[in-house]
């Protein structure tokens, strides 16, 4: 017997559902990796205020010229790590759409072709009980037409 529609259509489906787990694989990869810097954006940024936290209680008892230009020059190195830090967040966030858009387009995929894989499955159900009762139906008509002895 010949294969049918959905059976040939069976090495598609699955490769396709293959690309789709492998989509979300990388979606969720891109997820942790945003919460992760994300995380280290927040970490900087309490650095940040923390440390501004401190020159407000060793300014109140007085600093010396090398503190202050050192604590400038720490705060600037600080500001442009968190800078660089907020660059790396929407890079994130910018690949973590492009993921997302790349596991909804496979997953589309996946259930359309699902979708045409039911309908050819139907549409064999149907031919399969229309053939069987057309075989119903001759044989009722032979037995009908049988006299008894």
């Amino acid at each position: 017997m010949a294969p049918s529609r959905a059976d040939r259509l069976a090495p598609v489906v699955e490769m396709a559902a293959k690309a789709e787990r492998e989509a979300a694989r990388l979606f969720s990869q891109g997820q942790a990796q945003l919460a992760q810097a994300e995380g280290k954006l927040a970490e900087l940024e309490q650095y940040f205020g923390d440390y501004q936290q401190q020159w407000m209680q060793q300014g109140s008892q007085g600093v010396s010229g090398q503190w202050l230009m050192n604590y400038q020059r720490f705060l600037s190195q600080l500001e442009s790590a968190i800078a660089q830090q907020q660059r790396s967040v929407a890079w994130y966030r910018d690949n973590l759409g492009k993921l997302r858009s790349q596991w909804q387009q496979r997953h589309a995929r996946v259930e359309g072709l699902g979708k045409l894989v039911d309908g050819y499955l139907r549409e064999a159900r149907v031919a399969a009980d229309k053939r069987e009762q057309k075989l119903l139906d001759e044989f009722a008509q032979r037995l009908a037409g049988r006299k008894p002895d």
